[in-house]
């Protein structure tokens, strides 16, 4: 088989992270090969639709597949030259994790292992993987530091991105092969998943439908915007070290409460609000030390909360052709 000029593989491609960062590459002119399995775990309309605009480009490719599929995976190597791997497919979702634990199994850590075997073979030359803020666990110290121990994940899903940090040292170790990862930290934003906060509430809002505030509202998150993400992400690409761990987060912790006011000014709308106590496997807050990635990536988030907030909303609104009021 004639195999093309070279690309970048992009897993999860039809996911909320995926789109972004396969359609900012198209749109710097690099050839993109995108794998999805387009599972169920959410709306998969929104993933075709997602989808559509990343086929819009004549320099992107798209296998529908899981990515523990080994054989499968050898397959789409051997069709394509491809010289980094930017791996976004994972089950996600941390409360999904405590009722089907086995999706965790297939997808983060088989699918995971598959790739750096590729990786491993086909000699590529960087391996950026998505991980989590998720992995630090019940961590007091705030902001949340990529040098602090990560040994007490408090759901399954944090202990699988944990796992895939741990592999991923093994194999750069072993084989040379550059890995770098990269612990999201709430990402929000157009095109976002529909079982993320932001999503749900603007639904439920809109609906007249009460919205679910738990740990009876004292929760802080470190809200980042997809485009900042997109920006850390493409750092990471572009830059191949043997193995290295960064935070990707707006660095600044935000009361859900006032999230919640934030979203209800932008829709014109107050929230009916159900407040339950903390779920398992949350945390009361997240916030990320960014100052290691502003240094070796660059990375400099720059979208304020409220012009983000907007920005979904004027999105949200076209795409479920809602009205503005």
């Amino acid at each position: 088989m004639t195999r093309n000029s070279n690309a970048i593989l992009v897993t999860g491609a039809a996911g909320f992270i995926g789109f972004h960062v396969s359609k900012r590459l198209l749109d710097m002119g690099e050839t993109v090969v995108g794998i999805d399995n387009l599972n169920e775990y959410y709306d998969v309309k929104l993933k075709k639709a997602r989808l559509e605009i990343l086929k819009s480009y004549n320099d992107f490719s798209f296998y529908r597949d899981d990515i523990q599929n080994l054989e499968t995976l050898e397959d789409i190597f051997e069709g394509h030259s491809l010289d980094i791997i930017c791996n976004l497919a994972a089950q996600a979702g941390v409360r999904y994790s405590l009722k089907h634990p086995f999706s965790y199994q297939r997808s983060n850590l088989e699918g995971f292992l598959s790739l750096l075997e590729l990786a491993r073979k086909y000699r590529v030359k960087n391996f950026v993987y998505a991980s989590s803020s998720s992995v630090y666990g019940d961590n007091k110290k705030v902001p949340f530091s990529v040098d602090d121990r990560v040994d007490t994940p408090v759901s399954l899903y944090a202990a699988t991105k944990k796992a895939n940090e741990l592999i991923a040292h093994a194999y750069s170790h072993l084989y040379q092969i550059p890995c770098t990862g990269l612990r999201y930290f709430t990402v929000y934003g157009p095109w976002g998943r529909p079982d993320m906060a932001l999503f749900l509430f603007t639904d439920a809002i809109l609906n007249k439908r009460p919205i679910n505030v738990y740990n009876y509202g004292q929760m802080k998150r470190d809200f980042t915007y997809i485009d900042d993400i997109v920006d850390g992400t493409i750092a990471a690409l572009q830059r191949a070290v043997p193995y290295e761990i960064f935070n990707l987060g707006n660095s600044q912790s935000v009361e859900l409460l006032d999230f919640i006011r934030i979203l209800e000014e932008e829709l014109g709308q107050e929230a009916q609000k159900n407040m339950l106590p903390m779920q398992p496997g949350d945390v009361p807050e997240t916030a990320a030390d960014i100052q290691k990635s502003m240094e070796l990536l660059g990375f400099n988030p720059k979208t304020p909360l409220k012009e983000g907030i907007k920005k979904f909303v004027v999105w949200y609104r076209e795409y479920y052709r809602q009205p503005n009021s």
